[in-house]
C-alpha cells in the first residue's frame, strides 16, 4: 500500500466546534434566503407601463352618483341595477333604476346609464333612458346582449290612483349611431 504524500488533514476528525460552525452557517443562509424572496406569482400578465387605459375594466358603482332626479326632502335610492357593455367598447356600463324614497304611494322611476368619467374612476350619468316625469315604474329589468330591457307600469289617465298602475309596456334601449334608441321588443303589449 502506498502512503499519501499529503499529511493527515486536521478536519477529517469532527469536533463539536465544527458542528456549531456548520449550524451557524446554515442558519445564516436560511435567514438570508427568507429576506430575499422573488415576487409572488400571479395568473395575470404584468401591465405595460407605457399603455394607459381610459376606462377601468370594472363596471362603475352607483355610490356617490348625482342622479338627475328631484326628490325634495327625501333622498334618491337605487332600486335595481345591472351591468353590461352597452356601447361595444369592451368596458361595462351600469344601468340603475332610481326613485325618490317616498313614504307613501308608488314613486316614479328613472332609468340611468352610468359610466366612468374619461381618465377617472369617478362614475357619472351619461344617459337618461326613462325620465321619472313620465310617471312610470319599472317592474322587470335586465341588461342582455348589449340592450336594456324593462317592463314599465304606468297609468292610463290622471284619475287612476298612483298606487295602482293600469298599463304595462315593454321597452328596449340599445346603443345605435351614438345614442340610445328605444324600441318595443317582440310581444310587447299594453294591458
Amino acid at each position: 500500500m502506498q502512503q499519501s504524500a499529503v499529511p493527515e488533514l486536521a478536519h477529517t476528525h469532527t469536533r463539536p466546534i465544527h458542528w456549531v460552525a456548520t449550524a451557524t452557517a446554515v442558519a445564516g443562509v436560511m435567514a438570508l434566503s427568507s429576506l430575499l424572496q422573488p415576487n409572488p406569482a400571479t395568473a395575470a400578465q404584468a401591465a405595460d407601463p407605457h399603455h394607459k387605459t381610459t376606462h377601468p375594466a370594472t363596471a362603475p358603482s352607483t355610490t356617490g352618483v348625482d342622479f338627475p332626479i328631484t326628490c325634495g326632502p327625501v333622498k334618491a335610492v337605487v332600486q335595481k341595477k345591472a351591468t353590461g357593455d352597452l356601447d361595444g367598447d369592451g368596458n361595462p356600463e351600469t344601468v340603475a333604476v332610481v326613485h325618490c324614497d317616498a313614504p307613501m304611494g308608488t314613486p316614479p322611476d328613472g332609468v340611468y346609464v352610468i359610466t366612468h368619467a374619461t381618465g377617472s374612476d369617478k362614475p357619472r350619468v351619461v344617459a337618461t333612458l326613462l325620465d321619472p316625469k313620465t310617471g312610470d315604474t319599472v317592474s322587470d329589468f335586465a341588461v342582455r346582449d348589449g340592450a336594456v330591457l324593462a317592463t314599465l307600469l304606468g297609468y292610463s289617465t290622471n284619475d287612476v290612483p298612483r298606487c295602482c298602475p293600469d298599463t304595462t309596456d315593454s321597452a328596449k334601449w340599445q346603443w345605435k349611431n351614438g345614442a340610445f334608441m328605444r324600441s318595443k321588443p317582440a310581444g310587447a303589449h299594453t294591458v
